[in-house]
């Protein structure tokens, strides 16, 4: 199972009229990071950073002079996520933003029946709260220490070890990759119950006479209706 763990920056909060200037996302196989990511600042096109959205991303006009633009972006980015489940943090608000670019560019926009809401999973397990990036991430002992700024590849890293501990934690992963594992590790275990059961003669015992008198003695000593006494024939 492919999954793409992603998030976006924007220049504010109204997507009819704002932009996406940051996207980042990285992929899970099987609910493990594999190592391929995405990432892009983008050009907004003239369209100004509101002050309160730079507070929290810390990204500037200047730092977007000379990044590609959406349209630029959008054929690498939709390469990376095709046939994934998308995840995202109060994913309502990152789709709606880039459903927006999509559609300035003509392309379809995504179906939510691919969308995985970590916001809403996190409401229905923690329904008291608080469930920001930040709060998971301390409820479940991730380091965020470097999130002085909300960024996206940052945030679909920390994203991707919240998502994991949502959905029942890194043993239940290991759960999941034991039971869709190749059939040839089910064949080792066959191969070996044959192994044994081909075997010409037994082992021969490694218990000395002393150690079974020995045992027999303790033996008796644990009353008439002990399990032992069954076990030996007693």
């Amino acid at each position: 199972m492919r999954e793409i763990i992603f998030d976006t920056e924007t220049t504010g909060l109204d997507s009819r009229d704002d932009r996406v200037i940051e996207l980042g996302g990285i992929e899970l196989v099987n609910r493990f990071p594999t190592g391929k990511t995405f990432h892009h600042y983008i050009n907004p096109q003239g369209r100004p950073i509101h002050a309160e959205a730079q507070a929290v991303h810390g990204i500037s006009a200047a730092d977007l002079a000379g990044k590609p633009t959406f349209a630029e972006i959008a054929e690498e980015w939709l390469a990376f996520i095709d046939g994934a489940k998308l995840v995202a943090h109060n994913a309502t608000f990152d789709v709606g933003f880039l459903n927006v670019e999509f559609g300035r560019l003509g392309h379809p926009v995504i179906d939510n029946g691919r969308v995985v809401d970590t916001l809403a999973l996190a409401r229905r397990k923690h329904p008291m709260g608080p469930n920001s990036l930040d709060a998971l991430c301390r409820r479940y002992g991730i380091d965020n220490t470097r999130r002085t700024k909300h960024g996206a590849l940052l945030d679909s890293e920390l994203l991707a070890e919240v998502y994991i501990e949502l959905i029942g934690g890194k043993q239940a992963a290991l759960i999941l990759d034991s039971a869709t594992a190749p059939a040839r590790g089910n064949e080792n275990v066959r191969q070996i119950e044959i192994t044994i059961s081909q075997r010409p003669a037994p082992l021969a015992p490694r218990l000395t006479e002393a150690e079974r008198a020995a045992h027999a003695g303790m033996v008796a000593t644990l009353g008439e209706k002990a399990l032992w006494l069954k076990v030996l024939g007693n």
